[in-house]
């Protein structure tokens, strides 16, 4: 079996993804709540109802920013 990745780079780390993974596939393998972050991709935010339409080329570029509240 000849599985293809593409390699990204996530807050800077390089991740090899599978080629047909989306954004909201790579969010869930990386155990993140959705409705607390914010991500960058290749310098642009996306919105959340983006997450599942957004796919990635080789060296692409994510920063994923963890929103905590507190009092």
């Amino acid at each position: 079996m000849n599985t293809m990745y593409n390699t990204i780079f996530i807050n800077g780390q390089a991740f090899n993804c599978y080629i047909d993974m989306s954004l909201k596939e790579l969010l869930h393998y990386l155990e993140l709540e959705l409705d607390s972050i914010v991500v960058e991709h290749n310098n642009h935010i996306i919105h959340s109802i983006e997450f599942d339409k957004t796919f990635f080329k080789s060296q692409d570029k994510i920063e994923i920013i963890t929103i905590v509240g507190g009092g």
